[in-house]
């Protein structure tokens, strides 16, 4: 079973990010991957214009069923980030999209404090089965707290997808490389499976994001690490 990642540039329109997903899937469908994920928010980003404009929610589902479609036609599991409303609360998610109609969202628990003036924190985290195997999802700052992890591990997972976007002022960007490459291999590690880590590249909302998308098995041995600019796709296979 092939895995995969996509670092992946975010605009400030659904309709552009889209065209992005379903660019990189059918990519990853010539790849032979069964299951990619793309970074926090990769759908709808992060601009307050687009998540709170009139026509945000009919957006939204016109990109999703767009998703939904090309999962089915290429026999393959997305799990995209994206804003997510349900009522009046708006939640940061990522949503397992497959391609027999199922669909698993989870909500991001730790937010950041900037996020909290917008979104609403999930309360539980998220595995889904698929193929006969089971993945585990979290967003980006939940990674820094390993009890979360290791919940996700007692439910038996084969891998577990981190949904990041790490976007900040430039010199913040550049000293946190170390440590957002850290964190993903130490899950792995203490948690014996494999981590695979979406992350976004360049600007978005007067903040940068440098990739460096990565893969770390199950004793932390980096598989893959994507560079700081690209758009690219990372792929391993599980045993």
């Amino acid at each position: 079973m092939r895995l995969g990642v996509a670092q992946m540039y975010i605009a400030d329109s659904i309709e552009e990010n889209t065209s992005t997903i379903l660019q990189l899937t059918e990519e990853a469908s010539r790849r032979g991957i069964t299951l990619l994920a793309f970074p926090e928010m990769s759908l709808t980003g992060y601009n307050p214009e687009v998540l709170g404009s009139s026509s945000f929610k009919e957006d939204l589902d016109r990109a999703m069923a767009e998703l939904r479609d090309k999962a089915k036609e290429c026999n393959m599991g997305l799990i995209v980030g994206r804003a997510d409303l349900a009522g009046e609360l708006l939640f940061n998610a990522a949503t397992a999209i497959l391609p027999d109609g199922r669909e698993v969202t989870y909500h991001k628990i730790h937010l950041t404090s900037a996020e909290e003036r917008y979104f609403a924190a999930g309360k539980a985290p998220a595995v889904f089965e698929f193929q006969g195997r089971k993945f585990g999802v979290i967003i980006c700052r939940d990674q820094n707290f390993p009890e979360l992890a290791r919940d996700i591990a007692s439910q038996k997972v084969s891998a577990l997808f981190i949904l990041s976007a790490h976007y900040y002022p430039p010199r913040e960007a550049r000293w946190k490389i170390e440590k957002n490459r850290a964190l993903p291999i130490a899950r792995a590690v203490e948690n014996h499976f494999h981590v695979l880590l979406a992350n976004a590249v360049g600007s978005h909302i007067g903040l940068i994001s440098l990739g460096n998308s990565l893969i770390a098995d199950p004793e932390g041995a980096l598989v893959a690490l994507a560079d700081e600019a690209s758009e690219t796709i990372l792929t391993c296979d599980l045993p």
